[in-house]
């Protein structure tokens, strides 16, 4: 009985004293956090200085750093947007057919046979050169023509119904010319050849007018064609509607020497 005793208040003395240890393990680790808890209270601060002194650090170094810039060539792209819009514009715009090709007039100053008269033939003259033979000195000879009758119609035609004729037909007319038309000697000394054209007016008596030239050579051959086709007779008058009218004529005379 005083055995079990002893051990019990060994027991419990041992279970005692490991309490009062822990006990005291547990004060000083409890010491130890809230002293390490009041340091960090109190530096705290001091913590946050220095973090904000780094970020000011960070930024200003970052806001240092150079970056490439990328540089782009606004005159292509330009290019390109001009040519866009013409492609645009050249969409957008109507079809509009092209206006026709209007063909150039041709003038001509001098209207050589204005009536188209299939009657009209050239007036071959000839004539042989010899040294031997005295040329006559040429004297134009102006010829009073007749006067003429007060014409009631002016209109002057160009194609009639029924077309002016010289009398006797067109041999006669040829012949007229090759006996009354003369070389001039000056035209004849220098070899002039060529043809002379005489517009003149047959009126409805038959009567000739309004003799005028049109395109000549010179040297004396417009006013010797001009002289004989003044002095032709009367022809028969051009009719329109069973009416003597006016009627416009052209001539070519043609001047050769062989």
């Amino acid at each position: 009985m005083h055995v079990n005793s002893r051990i019990f208040f060994c027991f419990y003395g041992t279970l005692f004293a490991t309490d009062s240890v822990f006990n005291l393990l547990k004060n000083n680790a409890m010491i130890k956090y809230k002293t390490s808890q009041a340091d960090l209270e109190s530096k705290k601060g001091l913590y946050f200085e220095i973090g904000m002194v780094l970020s000011l650090i960070l930024v200003f170094f970052l806001f240092q750093i150079k970056t490439p810039t990328r540089t782009r060539d606004i005159s292509s792209n330009f290019t390109e947007m001009k040519l866009i819009e013409e492609e645009m514009l050249n969409t957008e715009q109507p079809s509009t057919p092209p206006p026709p090709e209007l063909k150039p007039q041709q003038f001509s100053m001098l209207k050589i046979v204005e009536n188209e008269n299939e009657n009209v033939t050239d007036i071959l003259i000839q004539a042989e050169i010899d040294q031997k033979t005295i040329i006559p000195e040429y004297i134009h000879v102006e010829r009073k023509l007749k006067e003429e009758p007060e014409i009631i119609e002016k209109q002057i035609f160009t194609i009639v119904e029924q077309q002016p004729e010289y009398p006797g037909g067109e041999r006669e007319r040829i012949r007229y010319f090759n006996e009354n038309l003369k070389y001039p000697p000056a035209a004849r000394e220098l070899g002039i050849m060529g043809t002379v054209y005489i517009s003149f007016v047959i009126e409805p008596d038959g009567s000739i007018s309004n003799v005028k030239l049109l395109r000549g050579i010179g040297s004396g051959c417009d006013e010797e064609a001009m002289r004989v086709v003044s002095g032709m007779p009367n022809w028969i008058p051009g009719k329109q509607r069973n009416r003597a009218v006016r009627v416009q004529f052209t001539l070519p005379v043609r001047f050769a020497l062989l």
